[in-house]
């Protein structure tokens, strides 16, 4: 009976200590934040959330997406989630003192969306450009997939020539008229073809031989190339899940976002997320098509004369995913930006090579 006292006190004493350490403590610290400005006041982050936004949050959380999506970087030493490019600097607990709830995260079946807002495409990249070319460019696709007709009569004098690789030159065939003969000419005097082209192969630099085609157009070739190899990753790194796909909105805005939602198979097909095709409702198309319809292709397109159109939760959701934004540099927080420079040198070196 005499030890009961030190007894009860040590656990109490235990209890007491566990909650100052694990609570008071860190609510101490961290729990009256406020807002980071510069001197002028101009320069806030973060933000309260808008009102489509916090809607979104609640359907965000009402159809599990926190079970297999996180909302916060990792240190670089603790995960490579930096290197993923899912952000250029880890989290921090001022990041969110404007949410409430906390959507950290219960595992990683998908990727972090902390940035996913961040992702998003400018309005020149969004915008479908003069030329557009159709099928890799990460921002071609708006522009390719609705007009594949009409774009080239408007802009065939130069999209044609560095894309002479396609063997479908429709709209530039006067282009291709006049490079098609000069290479027939001067093989023209070898009367055996079969044994032409194996002589011509140690002068192959100088001769153009029956591979004259790819070769007249390699050097613009393998520039206009390069340049939707990189686009085609978002944020210039490691792909993430997503794939952009030819006819596919521009990744990560707002459009794709709604695809995504309604077919995730469409935009990878390994995917395992669940189709909210809930959130959508198809009606008929009685005077124009909606602004807001989904660009599905293939057997996600609805039948002729009927569109698939988002409801206000799905704007709300997808409103929700585009606030998302930890990119803002933080005073207490040490930004990874500074090592994405190294890499943009070393493109210009890569882009003579070809030339010569």
């Amino acid at each position: 009976m005499k030890g009961l006292a030190p007894l009860f006190l040590g656990i109490f004493g235990t209890l007491a200590f566990s909650w100052v350490g694990l609570t008071v403590i860190p609510n101490w610290q961290i729990g009256h934040l406020n807002p980071q400005s510069d001197e002028e006041g101009t320069d806030i982050y973060p933000m309260p959330q808008s009102g489509m936004a916090a809607r979104g949050g609640r359907v965000y959380a009402a159809n599990g997406c926190i079970y297999c999506h996180s909302q916060q970087v990792r240190a670089d030493y603790a995960a490579a989630d930096i290197e993923r490019k899912w952000g250029d600097r880890r989290s921090a607990p001022r990041d969110y003192i404007f949410e409430r709830p906390v959507f950290l995260g219960k595992m990683r079946m998908g990727q972090d969306l902390s940035n996913i807002g961040a992702r998003a495409p400018t309005e020149q990249e969004n915008a479908p450009p003069a030329g557009a070319a159709s099928p890799s460019a990460s921002p071609a696709p708006q522009g390719g997939a609705p007009a594949p007709g009409a774009a080239p009569s408007g802009a065939s004098p130069s999209p044609p020539s560095p894309k002479t690789g396609s063997p479908s030159p429709a709209a530039g065939s006067p282009a291709t008229s006049p490079v098609s003969p000069a290479p027939n000419v001067s093989p023209s005097p070898a009367g055996p073809p079969a044994a032409s082209p194996a002589s011509p192969v140690p002068n192959a630099p100088a001769s153009p031989g029956p591979k004259a085609p790819p070769a007249s157009p390699s050097p613009a070739a393998a520039a206009a190339n390069a340049v939707p190899a990189a686009s085609a990753s978002p944020a210039g790194g490691v792909p993430p899940w997503p794939v952009q796909t030819s006819g596919e909105p521009p990744m990560y805005s707002a459009a794709w976002h709604h695809v995504h939602l309604y077919s995730p198979r469409s935009i990878n097909v390994d995917s395992d997320m669940p189709s909210y095709r809930f959130l959508y409702q198809t009606r008929r198309i009685t005077d124009a098509s909606s602004v807001d319809a989904l660009q599905l292709t293939g057997s996600d397109a609805p039948p002729q004369g009927w569109e698939v159109v988002p409801t206000f939760d799905a704007e709300c959701l997808v409103a929700y995913l585009m606030s998302l934004n930890q990119s803002h540099p933080l005073k207490e927080v040490r930004s990874a930006a500074p090592a994405a420079p190294a890499q943009s040198p070393a493109a210009p070196s890569t882009a003579p090579a070809p030339a010569k």
